[in-house]
């Protein structure tokens, strides 16, 4: 393995200046990182706890840690690590948000380490890299899942399991050890216990592995990767028959039918061309608020063209430059229909089905593998050394000393062009020996066709352990596991490059034949400055200048390039840095108005109210228990919509009661108020100074100036005793103990019942009570 670069400069930069010199492109990819996590917590931190945050925060408060509690469904989702998560939080802090941002940020850090690991393991070197890096530290469509606790203790983790399983599937195609299954099952499991969603992760597995590691026919490779791979499969549906029987056992259906064509037209459209297409290339550069949740997408008509060409043109590119580019589209359409399937049939036919294609938390999982996507489709298959290479066993015992699962780059590979050989940061190397092409994967690839009178025959290895597919080997078994495999004989289409006219056969060199010398080293490029391209073999065309060097060069299987792109390779050089730039000042300014939108936060404002209020508020003040307002929790949210269960997290919560001389409310803006009582009242008795006398113990009936249905309400009694004693108030068959006290006073309570007429007595004969002032109705604040 080369080495990293840890001694100092004669610049004296030290150990980390070093290293970045070494690994250029590594050192970015930390840097974007490192960017990506400050600037998504800084916009985070602006926000605060929202909608579905109180509604959790409100369940913890409320319940002990118990299986039952985490067992439980919250909206139909299966989520018992979420919950705990949340318990732990709320039993610590309450209702303060800062321990939710920190969480988001070091799950995102996870997150990001992750997935950029699986891109080195799967694609191959270059700068082209950190554009699907890029694409997934940046993309607005994840900005709800990294600010929204409630969306990102769900989608964080599962974002997180498919980089995991997806990259335990891969070191298991390459390498055959079965260690890497229990990771496979791990990381599933890991997703399944914060989000029932995570299950797609399963068929995004078995997708991935059939479009980029097995070719052939749709339904031969389909076959081909159940057969080959059956030990991930088993292992997957066992996990997945168990978690459905599972959840099916508590929760409802949440299928629903859509209501017309139309509206299935209208979210198709909306998803599509509104949310993700435009949310790739850093759109939707407006939004539309949606209350104190996140906003929705909202994309100007000329950005929303715009983005899809833009889309169009890369798709159309990268097929027309690399063969597996139209596998890796592939496999992102497969996926983004699996999951529209599912977002149409829970959502159409609800109250949501307007905006259901504009909300972005719900394809926040789609971004893991658009930007996977990308990064095949630009860079291609990373090419992966045979260890079981009969034609080299020097070769072979060096490999051996490297792994392709943790290999970190260093050691000396050649572009599959024939060009220099490049370190992981696509910079040039040398081997031990000095010759970069020691280590070209070209040796490893299937042999092309020669003529009559061949150049010495080129290394190459075709054992029978081993499999060639998207211009890379794959060697199936290491020999400190299990035994190789026996590959079938039956050659899949771009396994290698199509026969010539008139080529004669090619047969492999037998196991003891010597490996042919290396071939001369490759030609510098030319610094004279001769616009002159140098003349490209005749099977290998040449790339456009730039693109080769951003792309890491072109694999054996790739298609040669559209000859307008050689003749005007300035021009594509220019297109595409502009591209990129077009695209960061994009995100940025959708991330920016995004920040804007969600640093608005009602429910902020009416905690920090309350909490004034309930520090300046005289000793034993009460109240009645009332909805928050509907732009903190909404109605559909209830009973946590309810003060009573708002307020229980926190530390000075006040004391809600049913029954009160002198309650009080919290108004829409969070202020202590007394309360009135909005209905119809008693009619004028006929006593006068009196009203209504109740007295000898007999039961007084009073006509109500309009009648009330049977439903909950606060009776208000404001009376004149002449002594201490117990009344009753009966109203639509229901009725009502309270105290009654000497002098002018009053009674708040709760009660259940309708009708147009109110009864009231006084226990003791001995006590006269009058009353004018009965009041059915609801409480409101007191202006």
């Amino acid at each position: 393995m080369a080495s990293t670069g840890t001694t100092t400069s004669p610049e004296g930069t030290g150990l980390i200046g070093g290293w970045a010199r070494v690994h250029p492109v590594r050192a970015v990819a930390v840097a974007m990182i490192l960017v990506s996590l400050v600037w998504r917590a800084q916009l985070a931190s602006r926000g605060y706890l929202a909608v579905d945050d109180y509604v959790l925060v409100a369940r913890a408060a409320e319940a002990d840690l118990t299986p039952g509690f985490l067992l439980t469904l919250y909206n139909n989702h299966f989520m018992p690590a979420a919950l705990l998560a949340t318990w732990l939080v709320t039993r610590a802090v309450g209702l303060a948000y800062w321990p939710y941002v920190l969480l988001l940020t070091a799950a995102q850090a996870v997150l990001a380490v992750s997935f950029a690991r699986l891109l080195r393991t799967l694609v191959r070197p270059g700068w082209a890299l950190l554009v699907p890096l890029a694409v997934f530290l940046f993309s607005p469509l994840t900005l709800e899942a990294t600010s929204w606790w409630a969306v990102g203790v769900n989608m964080l983790p599962m974002q997180i399991a498919m980089v995991l399983a997806i990259g335990a599937q891969v070191r298991y195609v390459r390498t055959g050890r079965r260690r890497h299954l229990v990771t496979l099952g791990l990381a599933v499991l890991f997703g399944l216990l914060f989000f029932e969603k995570a299950l797609l992760v399963v068929p995004l597995v078995f997708l991935l592995t059939a479009f980029l590691f097995v070719g052939g026919p749709p339904v031969r490779a389909v076959l081909t990767t159940v057969r080959r791979y059956w030990p991930s499969w088993l292992l997957l549906t066992a996990m997945s028959l168990g978690f459905l029987a599972l959840y099916g056992s508590r929760a409802e259906s949440s299928l629903r039918r859509p209501d017309s064509l139309g509206e299935v037209l209208s979210f198709l459209w909306q998803l599509l061309g509104s949310t993700v297409v435009p949310g790739l290339l850093g759109g939707p550069w407006r939004w539309l608020p949606a209350g104190d949740g996140a906003p929705v997408t909202a994309p100007p008509e000329l950005g929303r063209w715009i983005a899809w060409a833009a889309f169009l043109v890369l798709v159309v590119l990268t097929v027309r430059l690399r063969r597996v580019a139209g596998r890796a589209w592939l496999l992102l359409a497969s996926y983004l229909t699996l999951v529209t399937a599912l977002l149409g049939a829970t959502r159409l036919g609800s109250i949501y089905s307007d905006v259901a294609g504009a909300v972005p938390r719900y394809v926040s999982d789609v971004v893991v593998v658009a930007a996977l996507c990308i990064g095949v489709a630009l860079v291609g298959l990373r090419p992966v050394p045979d260890r079981f290479t009969p034609a080299d066993p020097a070769a072979a015992d060096r490999d051996d000393k490297i792994d392709p699962d943790t290999d970190d780059g260093d050691a000396a590979r050649a572009d599959g062009d024939g060009a220099p050989a490049t370190t992981a940061d696509g910079e040039p190397t040398r081997t031990a020996t000095g010759s970069a092409d020691d280590e070209d994967p070209d040796r490893f690839a299937a042999p092309e066709p020669v003529a009559a009178d061949p150049e010495p025959a080129p290394r190459v290895a075709v054992p029978a352990a081993a499999y060639r597919g998207h211009g890379v080997l794959h060697a199936e078994y290491d020999d400190d596991d299990l035994p190789p495999p026996v590959r079938p004989p039956a050659a899949r289409p771009f396994d290698a490059p199509p026969q010539r006219a008139g080529a004669a056969a090619v047969t492999t060199p037998p196991a003891s034949t010597p490996p042919a010398a290396p071939s001369a080293a490759p030609v510098p490029a030319d610094r004279t400055g001769d616009p002159t391209p140098t003349e490209p073999p005749a099977d290998r065309p040449e790339q456009p200048a730039g693109l080769a060097a951003f792309t890491g060069g072109r694999g054996p299987d790739d298609r040669p390039p559209p000859a307008v792109l050689v003749r005007h390779r300035e021009a594509v050089s220019a297109g595409l840095a502009l591209a990129l730039v077009a695209g960061g000042l994009g995100t940025a300014w959708t991330t920016a108005r995004f920040g804007d939108e969600w640093a608005v936060k009602a429910g902020r404002t009416y905690l920090d109210t309350v909490r004034a209020e309930l520090a300046a508020a005289p000793p034993g003040t009460v109240f009645f228990d009332q909805p928050v307002p509907g732009d903190v929790v909404p109605t559909l949210s209830a009973p946590y919509n309810r003060q009573s269960t708002f307020f229980r997290a926190l530390p000075e919560r006040p004391v809600f009661v049913t029954e009160a001389e002198a309650p009080s409310l919290f108004d829409p803006t969070g202020r202590i108020t007394p309360v009135r009582i909005d209905g119809p009242t008693v009619q004028p008795g006929p006593e006068q100074a009196c009203g209504w006398k109740v007295t000898d113990g007999e039961t007084v009936r009073m006509p109500l100036t309009g009648p009330r249905d049977d439903w909950f309400w606060v009776v208000r009694i404001g009376y004149l005793s002449s002594g201490d004693s117990t009344a009753t108030f009966r109203f639509g068959g229901k009725e009502k103990r309270f105290p009654v006290k000497t002098g002018l006073n009053q009674i708040f309570f709760e009660f259940t019942g309708g009708g147009d007429t109110a009864e009231l007595r006084v226990a003791d004969p001995g006590v006269t009570l009058c009353t004018n002032e009965v009041a059915i109705g609801t409480p409101t604040p007191q202006q």
